[in-house]
């Protein structure tokens, strides 16, 4: 049997795939569009209250962090929806975990952006 799987040939194609892969979740996505505003609002606060280099690390996880699992939320949905448009109960448990750690993630960013911010605010006051 042949193998018709094909690598791109150079790293600039490949990153051009990379690059059309976000355009494409941004334009498809609600959600991640939703979480690139909350994260461009956050970034902003950032620099507003004027956060340690240490904190900075920690914020541009947290927002990786949720617009990774994001993504791989709605690659997951494409995948299930692929092999079948009709309710199946392990493609509902799969669309359902995977939503769910999207959940987990942006529940674990508020608590963790919190403890980072709710200092620099109360220093204000």
């Amino acid at each position: 049997m042949k193998n018709n799987f094909k690598t791109n040939k150079t790293l600039f194609q490949s990153q051009l795939h990379a690059i059309k892969g976000i355009l494409q979740i941004v334009k498809n996505e609600r959600n991640f569009r939703i979480q690139i505003a909350v994260a461009i609002v956050v970034t902003l606060t950032g620099i507003i209250l004027k956060i340690s280099h240490n904190d900075w690390i920690a914020v541009g996880f947290l927002i990786a962090l949720v617009l990774i699992s994001e993504a791989f939320n709605s690659v997951i949905e494409a995948v299930c929806d692929t092999v079948s448009k009709e309710y199946r109960v392990n493609i509902k448990y799969a669309k359902d975990v995977s939503a769910g750690a999207v959940l987990v993630s942006a529940i674990l960013s508020v608590i963790l952006g919190l403890i980072i911010f709710i200092p620099y605010i109360i220093k204000i006051f």
